[in-house]
């Protein structure tokens, strides 16, 4: 659900809103703890904070914020959601259900800012009322003059100027009002979600990311990813033609044969992205992937790419094949080497996180294929982990790196439940770890940091540049000093 409301831009004025959330949650505890000391109670002080009215204020509060305050919500709840009190779990469960649009005078601001005044002279049709709407800004609906159907992503003002400070307020705010439990220590995890929203709201960096993609693809008629329109592209705003998919979640109802095909294709591309490019999408949401009435499936939202370097991929590829040969040794060393386990952890929360990890590669150990519309693995699961939470007074959160690629994983195997699916998944894992290492793409990726393609570069000027021979004579036409803004499909994920 989501409702229009503006954006407060200035870092004092998102600070206000933090200010004025603690007061409703203290005042809301004072009261309840008066109410129940005059029945007799006595309660404890995380009763009285993780109230029904006080998870509605933190999750009304974080919507209308944005940015850094929801995403870090949204990573508490997938990636720590487990440790985190039920009330607290549902309150951030809610955000990635609930936001806030901006009303049409800030989108017109912030597209004033990108585009110079009078942009709204290239367009036949511009669509104020946003096609979807997340945590670092929305997407509109948009055609030119010359008939070009678009995307636009508009990112939240004030968004990358309050990363740093609205994660620190949030986290002073989680912490003030114990809302985390003691002993889970979420540090790592928020400054890897500052570096990350950071990277995320460079809306030309995705747009960089994005031309990658395109050239691993390139002449693989399996997928579709939309083209950039670079100079109308800024670091607020991303423009790419629209794919006008269909959502993949509709597949539930195509033949068996048709649902296999595309749930084998996407955990092929995710092998790919891993151990082939080193190059990773790693949002989960399902609406970042499209499906074409011939079969094409269309991939959208490259803010949350994330790199991998070569010793890392080939530690993970170790690990993960020394877990579906029952290698235990293999595993923890594996396991060491990307941050699983510190060489220091006790021998039995080692042996307790080596069972675990094997466990998790059960579809690469089924024969023929995996039918994860049967699979209760996610449930078993995750009552190991709570298990071993509650057993072991020693406990890590796994790194970032990984953390993020748990959202990958975990997402597909809910799609491919959702479409009860089944998978060859042992035969695709033998094989990508048994090729030589990165024998598909490394090469031509080089070095592991973004760069520029030849289709997709950034211009001396800061604005990218496409080189499309559909896209070219639709730019020129538009006249010099106009901007063209992006569509985006129907259901995309603005991250």
């Amino acid at each position: 659900m989501t409702t229009e409301r503006r954006i407060p831009e200035s870092r004092l004025g998102r600070l206000m809103h933090l200010g004025r959330l603690a007061g409703g949650i203290a005042g809301d505890a004072l009261s309840e703890g008066a109410r129940q000391l005059g029945q007799g109670r006595r309660p404890s002080l995380g009763d009285l904070l993780l109230t029904p009215a006080n998870a509605r204020r933190l999750a009304d509060r974080l919507s209308e914020l944005r940015g850094a305050a929801m995403k870090v919500g949204q990573i508490l709840s997938m990636e720590a959601g487990e440790f985190l009190p039920p009330e607290l779990t549902e309150v951030l469960h809610r955000l990635r259900a609930n936001a806030h649009t901006m009303p049409l005078g800030q989108v017109a601001d912030v597209l004033t800012k990108a585009w110079g005044k009078g942009w709204e002279r290239g367009f036949k049709r511009f669509s104020f009322t946003p096609l979807a709407a997340a945590s670092i800004g929305q997407v509109h609906e948009a055609t030119t003059r010359d008939g070009l159907h678009l995307a636009v992503k508009v990112q939240y003002p004030g968004v990358r100027r309050s990363i740093d400070s609205d994660v620190d307020n949030v986290a002073t705010l989680l912490n003030l009002f114990r809302l985390i439990p003691a002993g889970i220590d979420v540090g790592p995890l928020l400054a890897e979600a500052k570096r990350q929203l950071h990277h995320e709201a460079d809306y030309q960096q995705e747009a960089v990311l994005l031309g990658r993609f395109a050239d691993q693809l390139a002449g693989d008629p399996g997928f579709e990813v939309p083209q950039v329109l670079a100079s109308h592209t800024t670091p607020e705003v991303l423009a790419m033609t629209f794919l006008a998919g269909r959502p993949i979640e509709d597949l539930r109802e195509a033949p068996s044969a048709e649902r296999n095909r595309v749930a084998t294709a996407l955990l092929d591309l995710t092998l790919r992205e891993v151990f082939d490019w080193g190059l990773v999408q790693t949002d989960p949401n399902f609406a970042n992937y499209r499906y074409r009435d011939d079969g094409c499936i269309q991939l959208l939202d490259f803010g949350a790419v994330r790199e991998y370097s070569p010793a890392w991929r080939e530690a993970f590829r170790g690990m993960l094949k020394a877990a579906v040969d029952h290698d235990a040794a293999g595993i923890e060393q594996g396991a060491i080497a990307i941050g699983y386990l510190g060489a220091e952890d006790p021998a039995d929360y080692r042996a307790a996180m080596v069972t675990l990890v094997e466990d998790a590669v059960e579809p690469a150990r089924s024969p023929g294929g995996y039918h994860f519309g049967r699979s209760d693995l996610a449930r078993r699961m995750s009552e190991k982990v709570l298990d071993l939470r509650l057993r072991q007074r020693f406990g890590r959160l796994p790194p970032p790196g990984m953390l993020f690629l748990h959202r990958r994983l975990g997402g597909l195997y809910l799609l491919f439940s959702h479409l009860g699916a089944e998978v060859p998944v042992q035969e695709l894992v033998a094989r990508h770890t048994s090729a030589p290492f990165g024998s598909e793409a490394a090469s031509a990726l080089g070095q592991d940091s973004p760069k520029p393609s030849g289709r997709h570069a950034l211009t001396g000027a800061g604005r990218a540049e496409v080189r499309e021979p559909v896209i070219e004579p639709l730019l020129a036409g538009l006249g010099q000093g106009q901007r063209v803004p992006q569509t985006v499909q129907p259901g995309i994920s603005p991250g």
